[in-house]
């Protein structure tokens, strides 16, 4: 050793206090745990909030069907329409918004991360500006193009225009919701959705029906208690983003607009919206095809596709948990981690969905005994359960495959695999009606196009590059801890 370097060492006093050691930095377990016990733990509050949605669906219609059945064919009329905003601003464009927070936070840019956010809340504003003009200005002429007549009509008018009338706060709500998941934090918006989902049943019950000194304000008051809820939602999540709690804190103050993150947010989430709008139009164009076998043919799809929209809920559970952990690993430039995770990801679902479909495939009257007793809609339930149930695990890895897209700012490859289920249930379906086909066949159609959504949603994930630029992991975990 030279003398250069002696001199150099430091000389400590007998009654100094000990250096400090070392430590290694800190991790971030959406980076650096391990990928199946982080998905699970990220995914079980999913599938709560998710549970309390179904609960919300299956109140309304009970206590909407007290206000007369008049009432349920004005809520049949408006629901597809209240879904889609629901999906858009949930899954579609909060996807996209979730991904962009999370590959920031991977990159350890916090400052991008909380901007992002901002740019988030005015794309929901714009769009639920869209959604109240489209469905005010238009809604009561679409409503009648899809068969509205008379007091359905009216009562479907009275429920938009409450409801639409203050579509921004569902934007808002779902898309705070989304930066939070984008941070990491699953439990806190799987929570507020979940009492949401449970003042939305009290009130539009009160609101619905009347209760002591408040009036019985009908399909309005169903609509003004979803809008209170979310509202309550939106105000606490808010009060939690902007009081600095979470991992990323927006300042709206001097915050300069930038393109360029809108970019980030709409290259993912605009075409993501692509995907619900693909699935209502292939869910209405293969009820048209079936309503001419009758009533209780159309009425035994409608329970199996009630049991397909339950299953795949899973699968969407487990995929919202992905989109953090792969777009955090993205932002890190941890390409094969964010690889794995979607592997993963698609094996859970796979495999949830495949378990509780099958049993229901062997055992069908275990679901279809909840919804009816007439022998006519029972066959054809047994024989389309039976028929498509087994298959339902594709539709939920194409859900898997379409969130790890997102997760990695890759999403149009899973979209172009719901635009290729459409063209297939649409020409399949125009060639069985030319033929005369039976509505068994039409079942089959139906399971072929799963399995085509699934496997295409698969290559399309393998055939694409994820990944652009490496980043430098220590100070992505400084960044992060």
């Amino acid at each position: 050793m030279s003398d250069v370097g002696v001199a150099e060492l430091p000389v400590v006093a007998r009654d100094a206090p000990p250096l400090p050691l070392l430590t290694a930095p800190a991790t971030n377990p959406l980076l650096d745990g391990k990928i199946l016990p982080t998905l699970l733990r990220l995914s079980w509050p999913n599938v709560v909030a998710l549970s309390a949605g179904t609960c919300v669906v299956i109140a309304e219609t009970s206590y909407i069907g007290r206000l007369g059945t008049e009432s349920l064919a004005a809520m049949a009329l408006v629901f597809p329409f209240v879904i889609l905003m629901m999906t858009m601003s949930g899954g579609a464009m909060g996807g996209g918004v979730s991904s962009a927070i999370a590959r920031a936070l991977g990159a350890g840019d916090i400052a991008r991360a909380e901007t992002l956010a901002i740019h988030a809340l005015l794309i929901a504003i714009c769009f639920g500006l869209v959604f109240m003009i489209g469905m005010l200005t238009f809604g009561p002429t679409v409503l009648a193009g899809l068969g509205g007549r008379g007091a359905v009509l009216d009562q479907a008018i009275g429920y938009v225009q409450i409801f639409f009338g203050g579509a921004i706060i569902p934007w808002i709500m779902n898309t705070l919701a989304s930066i939070l998941r984008g941070t990491g934090n699953m439990k806190l918006p799987s929570a507020i959705i979940f009492n949401s989902a449970a003042c939305q049943i009290v009130l539009g019950g009160i609101l619905g029906l009347g209760l002591g000194p408040v009036p019985q304000f009908g399909m309005r008051g169903v609509a003004a208690g979803s809008l209170i809820a979310f509202a309550i939602g939106a105000t606490i999540m808010a009060w939690y983003i902007f009081s600095g709690r979470a991992r990323v804190k927006p300042q709206a103050r001097g915050v300069t607009i930038e393109r360029r993150l809108f970019v980030d947010i709409l290259k993912v989430g605009a075409i993501a919206c692509f995907t619900p709008l693909q699935n209502v139009l292939t869910l209405t164009i293969f009820t048209h095809m079936l309503a001419g076998f009758g009533n209780e043919v159309l009425a035994g799809y409608g329970i199996g596709a009630r049991l397909e929209f339950m299953l795949t809920s899973i699968a969407f559970a487990v995929g919202i948990a992905s989109v953090p952990m792969i777009g955090m690993a993205i932002g890190a430039g941890r390409v094969a981690r964010a690889r794995r995770i979607a592997w993963i990801a698609a094996g859970v679902s796979f495999a949830l969905v495949f378990v509780f479909a099958m049993l229901v495939a062997v055992h069908p009257d275990l679901w279809i005994n909840l919804f009816t007793n007439d022998p006519g809609v029972r066959a054809a339930s047994h024989r389309y359960l039976e028929t498509a149930a087994p298959f339902y695990a594709f539709v939920g890895l194409s859900v898997s495959m379409y969130f790890s897209a997102q997760g990695a700012a890759k999403v149009l490859g899973p979209v172009l695999a719901q635009t290729a289920r459409l063209a297939f249930i649409g020409v399949g379906g125009w060639w069985l009606t030319a033929h005369g086909a039976s509505a068994e066949n039409f079942f089959v159609l139906a399971a072929a196009s799963m399995v085509v959504l699934g496997v295409l949603a698969v290559l399309s994930v393998v055939l694409t590059r994820w990944g652009d630029r490496p980043a430098n992991v220590p100070q992505v975990r400084a960044a992060l801890s």
